[in-house]
């Protein structure tokens, strides 16, 4: 009786290894599957991931490429505004005094010229950025024009309005020009963003002031820029205004909207407004400790 007990044992051990090997077996299957299923999902995930970070990456070049164009149009309406107009005033008043006072005429068109060269090196500048030889040559110019050329000069910063100061003291509004605090080095934007304010408050002032005179102050004060042109002019209180409001006079013109938007992205503010004693001031605030 011992031997069939112990053949009965051996074929029930037999049995819980063959048991216990298909079970282990299903359990390997079964994790191959989820670890198939979970890769394919991550493979899933990855793949909309991808999708998701390119079309990112495609909005914020297009986001990029609407903002270098519209910065673009601002610089070319402060260079071909500022310039025209310096150029318009000039040519003006040589034409008045053309058959009498001939070398007040030639005085008047030789600024003119100066305005339209500096026009031209401005273009040239910001064209070149847009487009420049692989090089670094402007291929299209002759030899004798390659050599004669000026070097590209870097964007207007505050250290060149002295300059912009006498070209329109000379087209015939006087400026005064006070600096407050501590002049220090700029971030380039924030320099170039307040030459332009100036220049354009200047060149409005100029094609639309009744005479008078301008007042520019830059204040450095420690967490900010401040600039602040005035211009006088006829006083509204007075009734000597102008009866027709002028729109560039007004700020609405394209000049100082984009000027605005320009001192936003800075986290900063620009107001203009006619004055209620005569004439027109433009106020901006340029944040300087923005990360």
């Amino acid at each position: 009786m011992s031997v069939p007990s112990a053949s009965m044992n051996g074929m029930g051990e037999h049995d819980m290894l063959t048991a216990a090997l298909a079970m282990a077996c299903a359990a390997v299957l079964g994790l191959t599957v989820a670890l198939v299923r979970t890769r394919r999902r991550w493979l899933t995930a990855v793949g909309e991931r991808g999708w998701l970070l390119e079309r990112e990456r495609e909005s914020a070049a297009e986001a990029a490429i609407a903002a270098e164009r519209d910065r673009i149009a601002h610089e070319l309406h402060d260079i071909v505004s500022h310039s025209v107009s310096l150029m318009v005033v000039q040519a003006s008043a040589a034409r008045e005094v053309l058959g009498t006072m001939p070398d007040e005429a030639a005085t008047a068109l030789s600024a003119v010229e100066d305005a339209g060269r500096g026009a031209m090196t401005d273009l040239r500048h910001l064209l070149g950025l847009l487009a420049p030889a692989q090089d670094g040559t402007d291929g299209a110019l002759e030899p004798a024009a390659e050599a004669a050329r000026t070097p590209l000069a870097p964007q207007p910063g505050l250290d060149r309005l002295g300059p912009l100061v006498d070209r329109i003291s000379f087209a015939g509004l006087p400026v005064e020009v006070r600096v407050s605090g501590e002049p220090r080095p700029l971030p380039q934007g924030v320099d170039v963003t307040a030459y332009r304010i100036v220049q354009e408050a200047l060149t409005n002032a100029l094609r639309h002031g009744d005479g008078g005179k301008a007042e520019v102050t830059v204040r450095y004060a420690d967490h900010a820029l401040r600039v602040e042109i005035l211009n006088s002019g006829p006083s509204v209180l007075t009734g000597t205004a102008p009866a027709a409001p002028r729109p560039q006079g007004h700020g609405t013109g394209r000049g100082l909207l984009g000027l605005r938007e320009r001192v936003a992205l800075y986290g900063g503010d620009l107001d203009a407004r006619r004055r209620l004693g005569g004439g027109f001031r433009v106020r901006a605030r340029i944040p300087l400790d923005r990360p």
